[in-house]
Order: structure tokens, then sequence, then C-alpha cells
């Protein structure tokens, strides 16, 4: 990550060993490591904002060219005109429905 090789890091252990002592060296590690995971909390967190905000602008990008597209099609297929007064529906009184015989106490009879 850092370029940090093994031998590195067993020279940084014994002058942390020799220079912070024994008895503290656990507290200091608990405390280091309290940091580190602090900071990797927050790199987390700025780097999932980031992407966030990178995959709206992508959406909005994405909406735009499908709303100019579909205006393309509009104006290359307009919508057919409205029904002229020869293209009216049948109104619905002028249709008679077909009626079913009825037997005994209005039930329908099967065939």
């Amino acid at each position: 990550m850092f370029g940090v090789d093994s031998t590195e890091l067993i020279i940084v252990a014994v002058l942390a060993l020799l220079f912070i002592g024994p008895k503290e060296l656990p507290a200091t590690m608990r405390t280091i490591g309290r940091w580190v995971g602090k900071i990797r909390a927050m790199s987390r967190h700025f780097t999932s904002g980031i992407e966030a905000m990178i995959r709206e602008a992508e959406l909005e990008e994405m909406e735009k060219k499908w709303r100019e597209e579909n205006e393309r099609i509009m104006r290359e297929h307009p919508a057919l005109e409205p029904p002229t007064a020869e293209a009216a529906p049948i109104p619905p009184d002028s249709v008679e429905e077909p009626r079913l015989p009825l037997g005994e106490a209005g039930k329908r009879e099967l065939p």
C-alpha cells in the first residue's frame, strides 16, 4: 500500500518497544488502531459520496439523451390527428346488448 516492507515494520516495532516501553505499548497500539479505523471510515464515506455524485451525473446525462431521442422520434413520427366525425365511435345507445334466456327465479339456463 505505502511501500512498507516487512523489515521496515520490524524496525518500527523495535523502535516503538524501545521508546514507548512494553508497559505502554498495548494502549498505544489500541489508540493507533482506533485512529486508523476512523481514517478508513472517513475514506469509505468520502469515496461513496463521490461515487453517488458520479452516478447521479450519469443518470442526468442518460435522461437528457433519452429526452432528446424521444423528441427526435416524435418529430419524425408525429401522432395521428384526432378522429373526424366520420370516424366517430358508435354511441352506446344505438347498440343492443344480447339477451340471454332466463329460467325460473331469474337464473340462467345452462345449454
